[in-house]
Order: C-alpha cells, then sequence, then structure tokens
C-alpha cells in the first residue's frame, strides 16, 4: 500500500489545482482590465490637467525670468536650484514644513484611530449622529477655520486667554502669534482640529475590513484588549493606514492657508508653499517660484516612495471584512 502511495505523482494528488490557478489567473487578470476601465478616464483627465503646468514651471525655472524685466529672460539652467538650495531660508522653510508635517500627522492619527473606534462600538441608533457631529471641523473650508482659530487666540479680540489663563504660561497679556513656537502651535492645533475627523473615516473604513471571527477567536483564547489591537487589529488595518498617513502627510507637507492667515510666515514659520507664493506672486520672481515648486513637486514624490515602501501594503491584495 505505501509503496503504490509513494510511486504515485505528486500532481495527481490535485488534478483540479492548475485549472484552479488559472480561473484564479484568469479572474484577476479581468479585475485588472476592469480596474484600468474604471480609473482610465479619470487619470487620463488628472494627467492632462496636471501635466502641463508641471513641465511648464520646470520649464521656467530653467530661466531668469521675472514678470517686472521680462524682456531680460534669460535661459541659465540649473542656476535657479543652485540659488535656491544654498539659501537658508529654503532650509528654514524645508524644517518647518516637516516638523509641522510629524506632529500633525502624528497627533492626528492617534486622535483619529481613537475615534474610529468609538464609532465602530457605537450603537447603530447614534452612529449616523456620531459621524455627521465629528464631520463637522472636516466641512469647514480651511480659511474660515484659520480665520476663527486666529481670532481665538489674537491678544485683542481673543478668548484664550481669559478662559484659560489658570494654565502656567497662558495669561490675558500673552500673543501667540509674536514668537515661534506659540504660533506654530495654533498653526498645528487648527490643522490637527480639521482634519482629524478625515483620518478617522478613513481608519473607520479600515476597521470594517478587519475579520470579526479573527478578534473573537483572539478573546477566546484570553488575549487582551492590547494584545488584540497589536496583533490582530492592526496588521488588518495596514493598508488603510497607510492610505491615511499617506494622503494626509502630503497634505500637511503642502499647508498653505493656516500659516498665511494666521502669521504670514512671520518669526520663522514661512513654509515651502508660502515660500513658493511670496517668490512667484510677490517678488515676480516666476524662475526662482518655479524652482522652489518643482522641489516641493520633488519632496512630494519622495515622501509617497518611502511610504510605500515603508508600508509594503498590496492594496489590490487587501481584503477582508467583520461578520
Amino acid at each position: 500500500m505505501s509503496t503504490s502511495l509513494s510511486n504515485k505523482p505528486a500532481g495527481a494528488a490535485n488534478p483540479a489545482s492548475p485549472r484552479r490557478r488559472s480561473q484564479r489567473s484568469d479572474r484577476s487578470k479581468a479585475e485588472r482590465k476592469l480596474g484600468w476601465l474604471l480609473a482610465g478616464p479619470a487619470f487620463v483627465v488628472m494627467l492632462a490637467v496636471t501635466l502641463y503646468p508641471i513641465l511648464q514651471a520646470f520649464w521656467d525655472s530653467l530661466f531668469s525670468l521675472r514678470l517686472t524685466a521680462p524682456d531680460d529672460t534669460e535661459f541659465i539652467g540649473f542656476a535657479n536650484y543652485l540659488t535656491i538650495l544654498s539659501d537658508t531660508v529654503w532650509w528654514r522653510g524645508l524644517g518647518v514644513t516637516v516638523i509641522i508635517t510629524i506632529v500633525t500627522v502624528v497627533i492626528e492619527l492617534i486622535l483619529g484611530f481613537a475615534l474610529a473606534l468609538v464609532m465602530d462600538k457605537a450603537i447603530k441608533s447614534l452612529r449616523g449622529i456620531l459621524r455627521t457631529a465629528i464631520l463637522v471641523p472636516y466641512g469647514i473650508i480651511t480659511v474660515v477655520s484659520a480665520y476663527a482659530w486666529f481670532y481665538a487666540f489674537d491678544i485683542n479680540s481673543g478668548y484664550i486667554n481669559h478662559w484659560f489663563g489658570w494654565i502656567p504660561g497662558i495669561s490675558t497679556d500673552l500673543n501667540w502669534f509674536a514668537e515661534f513656537w506659540p504660533s506654530l502651535f495654533v498653526i498645528m492645533a487648527s490643522e490637527i482640529w480639521k482634519t482629524t475627523p478625515f483620518i478617522s473615516l478613513l481608519l473607520l473604513a479600515g476597521l470594517a475590513q478587519v475579520p470579526g471571527e479573527l478578534t473573537e477567536a483572539a478573546q477566546v483564547d484570553g488575549a487582551t484588549w492590547w494584545e488584540r489591537m497589536r496583533k490582530v487589529i492592526i496588521p488588518n488595518m495596514k493598508a488603510a493606514i497607510m492610505v491615511a498617513v499617506l494622503f494626509r502627510t502630503l497634505d500637511a507637507f503642502r499647508i498653505f492657508d493656516n500659516v498665511f492667515i494666521m502669521t504670514n510666515g512671520a518669526h520663522g514659520t514661512e513654509v515651502l508653499s508660502l515660500l513658493a507664493y511670496r517668490t512667484s506672486i510677490s517678488r515676480l520672481e516666476i524662475g526662482l517660484g518655479s524652482a522652489i515648486s518643482v522641489l516641493l513637486f520633488l519632496c512630494v514624490l519622495i515622501i509617497c516612495f518611502v511610504a510605500i515602501k515603508l508600508f509594503k501594503v498590496d492594496l489590490a491584495g487587501s481584503q477582508g471584512g467583520k461578520k
């Protein structure tokens, strides 16, 4: 008996496996083709809208181009980039932008995850109301939100100094926008308040993809809440976390409105987007401003590449769902 079993070809154990693999491959190809058909038109439109401005900005960055002297335009190659990268203003703006990006995204990820857990566990009758209430800050226009926070912390019209004067370091004569760190605190707080709901919704979608049987099995095996969170829930939410972190990092790195309205770059709070705006619009240095914009675009591409490599998530293969 053992001899006959040992002489049986390995492929005969499951004669349908090649056919099943072929079916899965065909289904995968069909799904990929459908995905391109659905996303293709939007991709073509976005490429047509964005490709020309990017190429035009790069072309302008190769010239000494000033709107105040359009007849003195001169091709200078990459001299604008050398000028920018050798200037401390660029590196200071990059440092401020990185600080805002890291602090806001980390805090938003923690708060957003907490809100997602609350919304996920809320009773059905309150879920709609709760989600609507949490989305209110995100629905407010950024300019309106920035002005609201500015007037709240303003030394003349604000109420924060009066309400929280009992906290050490806060007094009625504290001018939040007169120094670097207080100004940066208000800018980051306003950004966190407005965009945390966006993170929470993305993470809530990720929670919905965690298989319920896995958490139940872990609970039956005696796993604590933290162990279930660390070994079951978070690993199965990796795709949603990557999307949330990537989207918010790109958005935070391009912050403009809050800084422009609250400080206009004063006291060292100038970020890269504001630097590009001032160079191009205020000083009319189109060549230098275009070079700053191109460098900012390259920074965004680097962030995308690092985030995708860091998380190593196959979004197409992410599956799951609660039962």
